[in-house]
């Protein structure tokens, strides 16, 4: 693919769309960033908090420690910690910086502040409406589809920004450009130049929270009880430099990650893999980014149908182009690429997603071994055909059928599994 082709700048904008840093679990950072961009438009200290949110937002919520809380988990804890935060210009890292004095005062907001939180079903998988009172003032902010995507602002009932107009950060490349064959051109002939800061920090960051991970007491520890038991072996290797992400990530551990298509556990999953066999198989940095290029873009194009949040896991995406980004790091081509996702698909769609919280470091494990059995298949001569269960003749159509899976089929399993949750209390 030429650097003039008009598909060569979509894809490159989808890649720094897509590829954004984050500190904690997205869903929760989402709802601190709301609060924070409530309080600033407030311009005082809150006297009372109204949150309302929808289930797939309660479903990441509610049982991940939320990043330096000291500890503390769900939609309450988030808001607070927004609140005290305050710095909506990091957007997604802005509870970064938050420290011992920080802690303290998100104690004694939760203890003080009263947070009252509803449910909302407007249609929408992905909503958060924060409203803050404070004597005779308030402050309103709408975010839906995208967890950084405000779109209204109210301050005491006037309009700062109306919902009818959709903010310059939203404004998407078309994913509808996306398919394998001009995925694996693009990674083929991308110019390193062009993403190489991107990948760089991919690596850096997910590798960091890995090592993390591995070395310290998080979650299940899913990465280091297969690091314990399966031994040194690269498809250990791969599959718990994943986990291992991901046990942090979701245990509040306080390094960021790059997320991809809205999703740390997916970003840390599409690439994590890939970067340990990159090293085992001794290749150059330039040959890792082209597969992480190959890997990022193919777990967009296959979330695109499936949306953002549903109750299908987006970590089964992951680790299907993990599998097919390996499979291009040892000589893959078109060929090799869409055999092993179409044989990954095939073993692990109809992971449930149902919330983030430890389990999905396991779910991660499965779903990357998936992405190396499918490639493994493909060696032995071996495949999935047209008309065995979900399966379609040709990767794209294989494709859309799993955003029809996860977007129309699941979507009262993703009810059910809202109000399994709802029972255990907010």
């Amino acid at each position: 693919m030429k650097n003039t082709d008009p598909l060569y700048s979509s894809y490159i904008a989808i890649l720094e769309e897509e590829l954004l840093p984050a500190m904690g679990c997205t869903e929760p950072v989402a709802m601190a960033f709301a609060a924070a961009k409530a309080c600033e438009v407030l311009g005082k200290a809150p006297e009372r908090v109204l949150l309302e949110i929808s289930g797939n937002i309660v479903k990441n919520v509610k049982s991940v420690v939320v990043p330096n809380t000291g500890g503390r988990k769900g939609m309450k804890a988030a808001v607070a910690a927004g609140i005290v935060a305050g710095n909506t210009e990091k957007k997604l890292e802005l509870l970064a910086d938050l420290g011992a004095e920080q802690h303290r005062l998100i104690a004694g907001f939760l203890e003080k502040i009263p947070i009252e939180v509803k449910i909302v079903d407007s249609g929408r998988v992905l909503e958060i409406i924060v409203s803050l009172f404070a004597g005779d003032s308030s402050a309103r902010v709408r975010i839906i589809d995208a967890h950084t995507n405000i779109v209204s602002i109210k301050k005491d009932g006037k309009f700062l920004l109306k919902e009818e107009e959709k903010p310059k950060q939203f404004d998407e490349a078309d994913r509808a450009v996306l398919n394998v064959e001009a995925i694996v051109d693009f990674a083929d002939s991308v110019a390193i130049e062009d993403v190489r800061e991107l990948a760089e920090r991919q690596i850096a960051y997910n590798s960091a929270i890995s090592a993390e991970g591995l070395k310290n007491d998080y979650g299940a520890n899913i990465g280091k009880v297969l690091r314990k038991n399966f031994g040194d072996d690269i498809k250990v290797k791969a599959r718990a430099a994943a986990a291992a992400g991901s046990d942090a990530r979701m245990s509040g551990c306080e390094l960021p990650v790059m997320i991809l298509a809205g999703s740390g556990n997916q970003g840390m999953t599409a690439s994590l893999p890939v970067i340990e066999y990159a090293a085992h198989l001794k290749k150059s940095r330039e040959e890792l980014i082209r597969a992480l290029v190959l890997s990022s873009l193919l777990t967009v194009h296959m979330k695109t149908g499936i949306g953002r949040l549903s109750a299908y896991c987006g970590v089964v995406c992951a680790g299907a182009a993990a599998g097919a980004a390996i499979a291009y790091l040892q000589g893959g081509k078109l060929e090799e690429v869409a055999h092993t996702l179409v044989n990954a698909l095939a073993i692990t769609s109809g992971i449930v997603c149902d919330g983030a919280k430890p389990s999905c470091a396991a779910k991660i494990a499965a779903s990357v071994d998936a992405g190396i059995l499918g490639y493994e298949m493909f060696k032995n001569g071996q495949q999935f055909y047209g008309g065995d269960g979900i399966i379609s003749k040709g990767v794209e159509n294989t494709i859309k059928n799993i955003g029809r899976l996860g977007m129309e089929g699941m979507r009262e399993t993703d009810k059910e599994i809202i109000q399994i949750m709802l029972s255990e209390g907010l």
